[in-house]
């Protein structure tokens, strides 16, 4: 096994595109890590040149002790799990899962032994005779994981390797993968544009957007404190409600402006935001998530100072949680598009902004709210989060603004 760094590393075609620019990120041995953002992010293109498919244009990437950039793929001792699963249709799951193996002209008795205990582990042993044609989905999904198993690598490599299964399955699957990898120890590197897979699945997530990391954390750290707009927008669903906010404080007390329309701010926000004190009479971004936005009806303690009048436009009822879309008067969303792209190493980019205009909350089954009628919803304000409406950074305390950038 062996630990993964990316120092400063890009990739460049022709024409000047970047699809990874100065991408630096520290694997440790035996961490499963998930590089997690939209299409396009750069996510696949670094695991590619990891892998050594993609040549490095820039910077460096060394496995273990050894700087890879110029060893070819078949020297650099990692496998890779595909989307497509890549099996051969005309051998037998037991030859598919031997076949890398053969290649590299293992021994028989050691084949034998290996390909048995990844179908155990993996619980393929009653269809190693199988051709691929034979199996379903999953089972396919787990022949190419097994393959992967038993070279025995130093670094695992899966690129969206659930992509092609059903939802049901999916959740399944990622969490044998999770099991697995627990109980091998392997390093594993993990792409996929799917932020569930990600916060279940990764000890650490790097999130990427436009080629560039923007946050290394995990997964909780992520969603807690995200270091941007773009990442309180891109992870959590449904997305964090973006808004127009306004910092004031009078007579000792600090309300954040929302149009029209007051919240009362706890002492400890600012207590753990030190730094939004900077912002007094300045416009802010401000996150909600919509699980800290309730039904008024059903809160039972004071909250009469942190309440948002609207009126309901759709209820989605999901069984346990009912998500319930509203229209706020006076209320912004903010136009996250219009946020300036920082400089180069500022490490995030502009944000795009796909809202509907309206806000998005967790009310949970028993909430009679109904459509087209008034509604009164409780915002949990000592869970809120804060953005710099030109930077898109987070607001946080002083010390911190480099870090979470």
């Amino acid at each position: 096994m062996a630990g993964v760094v990316f120092q400063h590393v890009a990739k460049v075609y022709p024409g000047g595109t970047r699809a990874v620019d100065d991408l630096t990120l520290a694997v440790r041995d035996g961490e499963f890590v998930v590089i997690v953002g939209p299409s396009g992010s750069g996510k696949t293109t670094a695991l590619r040149m990891l892998a050594g498919l993609e040549e490095i244009t820039e910077g460096t990437i060394s496995i273990g002790d050894r700087v890879v950039n110029h060893v070819p793929a078949r020297d650099r001792d990692v496998a890779m799990v595909f989307q497509s699963y890549a099996l051969y249709p005309h051998l037998s799951v037991f030859e598919n899962i031997a076949f890398g193996l053969k290649v590299n002209k293992v021994p028989r008795r050691v084949i034998r032994q290996r390909v048995e205990q990844a179908a155990e582990l993996l619980e393929l042993g009653d269809l190693l005779r199988r051709k691929p044609r034979a199996l379903s989905g999953g089972q396919r999904q787990r022949v190419a994981m097994a393959r992967a198993i038993v070279r025995e690598p130093a670094v695992f490599l899966m690129d969206e390797p659930l992509s092609n299964l059903d939802a049901q399955l999916r959740v399944h699957t990622r969490a044998e993968i999770g099991r697995l990898q627990r109980r091998l120890g392997t390093t594993t590197i993990y792409v996929t544009h799917d932020q569930v897979e990600a916060m279940t699945m990764a000890d650490r997530v790097a999130v990427m957007r436009n080629g560039r990391l923007q946050q290394f954390a995990t997964p909780q750290e992520v969603y807690d404190r995200p270091a941007n707009v773009f990442i309180g927008g891109f992870i959590g669903s449904p997305a964090m409600n973006l808004v127009d906010g306004t910092i004031q404080r009078s007579n000792g007390a600090v309300t954040v402006l929302l149009g029209g329309q007051r919240l009362a701010l706890d002492a400890s926000v600012l207590a753990r935001r030190p730094r939004l004190g900077e912002y007094q009479g300045r416009q802010v971004v401000v996150g909600i998530r919509p699980e800290n936005i309730a039904d008024a009806a059903l809160v039972r303690e004071p909250h009469e100072d942190r309440l948002l009048h609207g009126t309901v436009e759709l209820r989605e009822e999901l069984g346990p949680e009912l998500f319930v879309h509203f229209s706020a008067p006076d209320v912004q969303l903010a136009d996250t598009a219009t946020i300036a792209e920082l400089p180069r190493d500022a490490g995030t980019v502009r944000a795009g902004s796909d809202s509907d205009g309206l806000l998005v909350g967790r009310f949970g089954p028993e909430s009679d709210v109904r459509e087209g009628r008034p509604v009164d919803a409780v915002v949990d304000t000592g869970r809120l989060h804060f953005f710099d409406p030109e930077t898109g950074l987070g607001i946080y305390a002083i010390d911190e603004e480099g870090a979470m950038a």
